[in-house]
């Protein structure tokens, strides 16, 4: 089982262990977790009754697409689960989050989540955060201006020859599902993602960032052998 998509179907399979019926359940973006949606319709058809939120337009068409049914956060919060991806993650369980673009609305739905289940292959799981560049979701208006600020803040933490780069699709600026802009910041290394991240939230334009600290509480991570499960300390 050495294939990548072999490894995101393993450690999505692997995440069903932990769905029971009657869960309300948050629905992550990106490959992985798409995968586990795929995974999780037949449970559905087969007649397990789940509630799900999904974290991006995208996942909420896949879930309609396979019969999956769908509420809003504020009908079913808190959730009892969210199942996520991660573009990195550390033995601490803190990741990096929003390559898809979908990070302020996973952030929300895995916030209001009793539990957090992160699933991902063996590549994303890195010593030091940073390597991924660290999305940053702004308003655009003013955006420039808060780009500013946040290379004022990033400088004076110490972080040298930190590039922010407008995320572009298609020609054009990228916008999220909840129509706000994503600078790109390529650390290369986080030397303590807790400061930074409280630092960026202090910046108004700021939505929010990719970096998701303490909210995770289970790690699946699926190699050539086997998948390893890291669960938060205490």
């Amino acid at each position: 089982m050495t294939d990548q998509n072999a490894l995101k179907r393993a450690v999505a399979a692997k995440a069903l262990d932990y769905v029971v019926d009657g869960m309300k359940l948050g629905l992550g973006s990106g490959s992985t977790a798409e995968i586990f949606v795929e995974l999780l319709a037949p449970r559905v058809r087969g007649g397990q009754t789940l509630l799900c939120v999904p974290t991006s337009e995208r996942t909420a068409a896949l879930a309609r697409k396979l019969g999956i049914t769908l509420s809003s956060l504020d009908d079913l919060a808190p959730l009892d689960l969210t199942v996520d991806g991660a573009d990195e993650a550390d033995r601490n369980l803190d990741l990096i989050k929003g390559g898809g673009g979908m990070l302020l609305r996973e952030k929300i739905v895995a916030a209001a989540s009793k539990k957090m289940i992160v699933i991902a292959d063996e590549s994303k799981l890195v010593p030091r955060l940073g390597k991924f560049p660290l999305p940053v979701e702004v308003i655009e208006f003013g955006h420039q201006a808060t780009a500013a600020h946040m290379a004022e803040a990033i400088a004076a933490l110490g972080y040298r020859g930190v590039t922010m780069t407008v995320r572009q699709r298609d020609g054009a600026p990228f916008k999220t599902d909840s129509g706000n802009l994503i600078y790109d910041c390529a650390f290369d290394a986080i030397t303590s993602a807790p400061i930074l991240a409280d630092a960026l939230n202090a910046i108004p334009g700021v939505v929010e960032h990719g970096l998701f600290i303490g909210i995770a509480t289970t790690l699946l991570i699926a190699g050539p052998g086997d998948i390893e499960v890291i669960e938060a300390a205490g």
